[in-house]
């Protein structure tokens, strides 16, 4: 059921002096403003100017805020309920749900006192794919999403006249999650690399010998092909090397009994979420120049860890009521961010990480010194870095562009503020870029920092209120120094491209 289904009925918007009237469908009432379908499109009009007549017109003496989210069912079931009990709590609001049917959960809050119900969250338990379904059809208010909105579906939901859907306060990263392979806690199998495991998933490695594990074929198990997070797997890790699934897959609907299902199987292997791993074994990612990269809170924060996995809300260009305004305020907040800790999911509250907590990334830049990067680099960038601490804030920018990826740009948006708020004055943040070690390490190094002035340039303009002497913002660059990953893949490359903050 929409929020707007007492719209589907005429009214008559008539202006107080009797001088303007308006016809048309009821779209939305958010408590403050009529939205109406009328022979000149769909109008917003201010509810004290008017008085409202015809069957459609809601109720304003009991009121009830409405909004619907459709879409992944990992995020619908878990995630964006405990956020709003904690939403209700924080407000003296209690909270009931009531099971409409097996994709549909209604949430009813109610004033503390009155026991009077003053909103109603819809939720629609289905996947990425059909919450942006459900979003063109005006069914849905917001879409939880595994996964970065389609171009053919950014494009309709402008022609809907929706507005951008990428735009700064039509989206937003909600919390992180990553795709992790899992096997059996009794597979030998313990370590697998990116190409492997692209091959794996492609069909073109079927058998665990090849993994150095045992003579037996390989199962794989991936959520629902709808899913946002199938969807991601197959952006993330199959797309860059033109690789495609093959047939025989098992599916599941839910993360949760894809890792039970492959838990039971010694000889399967999954992609799952992070957050529902259950009992299943992750596999660590590594490769032949002997880095390795495990999936931890830590990692996926700061996004060293190749296949994390960003979830986001999406939102049209029309008013919320202020009740649900406020909800996706509070999202945003330090309240929330414990929050979402506790359900298991990576929060964007930035941790700092002492240099000597960083001993396997420094012990990779002293590997790597050789010709390109000598022993010299490597001393400056220490002797530059020992009295600050590294922000799990870290950027990367989209494969082969200049345009940040989706996590970047929430942690452009999430900096910004917290410069305005004066969390960072009288301090020292540094930008230090990185790159990969493809090409002559000069060049690389002038990448580098480039990539480093242009996140800093993106959190100045984000950050318009602060005064310049409050915090001092400062740009390093130290190119292919301190490698993440190995170079021999595009993920790898992708790892080592970005730009860290560092504070002193």
């Amino acid at each position: 059921m929409t929020p707007f289904a007492l719209a589907a009925q005429d009214v008559t918007l008539t202006s107080r002096d009797g001088g303007v009237e308006i016809s048309g469908t009821m779209l939305g009432f958010d408590g403050q403003f009529y939205r109406v379908d009328t022979i000149y499109g769909e109008l917003t009009v201010d509810g004290s100017g008017v008085t409202c007549e015809g069957p459609g017109c809601p109720n304003l003496i009991d009121f009830v805020a409405e909004v619907d989210f459709s879409g992944a069912s990992m995020m619908g079931e878990v995630l964006v309920p405990a956020l709003l009990e904690g939403f209700a709590l924080r407000n003296g609001l209690r909270v009931s749900r009531e099971a409409v049917d097996s994709q549909n959960i209604d949430y009813f809050l109610r004033d503390g006192q009155t026991g009077k119900i003053v909103a109603r969250f819809g939720f629609r338990i289905t996947t990425t794919d059909e919450g942006f379904a459900d979003l063109l059809a005006d069914e849905a208010d917001v879409v939880m999403a595994l996964r970065e909105i389609r171009p053919e579906e950014r494009s309709r939901a402008r022609e809907a006249g929706m507005g951008d859907l990428t735009d700064r306060n039509r989206s937003r990263v909600l919390a992180l999650d990553a795709m992790v392979p899992i096997v059996a806690p009794g597979n030998p199998v313990k370590v697998i690399s990116m190409p492997d495991l692209a091959a794996v998933f492609s069909g073109q490695i079927t058998n665990w010998s090849d993994l150095g594990g045992p003579d037996a074929p390989i199962e794989l198990h991936l959520p629902d092909a709808g899913s946002g997070l199938a969807q991601a797997a197959e952006d993330r890790l199959l797309r860059p090397a033109q690789l495609q699934l093959p047939e025989g897959v098992v599916r599941h609907r839910v993360s949760s009994a894809l890792s039970r299902a492959v838990t039971t199987d010694v000889f399967a292997i999954g992609l799952a979420s992070y957050a529902e791993v259950g009992n299943a074994r992750m596999l660590t990612l590594t490769g032949p120049c002997g880095f390795s990269l495990e999936a931890t809170r830590r990692t996926i924060k700061t996004e060293d860890y190749p296949l994390t996995s960003p979830m986001f809300l999406y939102m049209p260009a029309r008013r919320l009521p202020k009740l649900a305004r406020d909800f996706l305020g509070y999202m945003r907040g330090p309240a929330a961010q414990i929050v979402i800790r506790r359900v298991g999911f990576v929060d964007q509250s930035p941790e700092e990480i002492a240099i000597n907590l960083q001993g396997d990334r420094f012990a990779n830049a002293i590997a790597s010194a050789g010709p390109e990067v000598t022993l010299d680099e490597i001393q400056r960038m220490v002797s530059t870095l020992r009295p600050m601490v590294r922000l799990t804030t870290s950027f990367r920018f989209e494969t082969g562009s200049s345009r940040l990826d989706a996590q970047s740009r929430s942690n452009v948006e999430q900096l910004a503020r917290a410069i305005e708020a004066g969390e960072y004055d009288a301090r020292i943040l540094s930008f230090v870029g990185f790159s990969d070690g493809e090409g002559p390490a000069p060049a690389n190094l002038t990448i580098a920092r480039r990539r480093a002035e242009a996140v800093r340039d993106a959190v100045l303009a984000t950050a318009e209120t602060v005064a310049p002497d409050r915090v001092t913002l400062r740009v390093e660059a130290y190119g292919e120094a301190m490698p993440m990953a190995c170079d021999d893949s595009e993920w790898g490359r992708q790892v080592n491209r970005r730009v860290e903050v560092w504070l002193q």
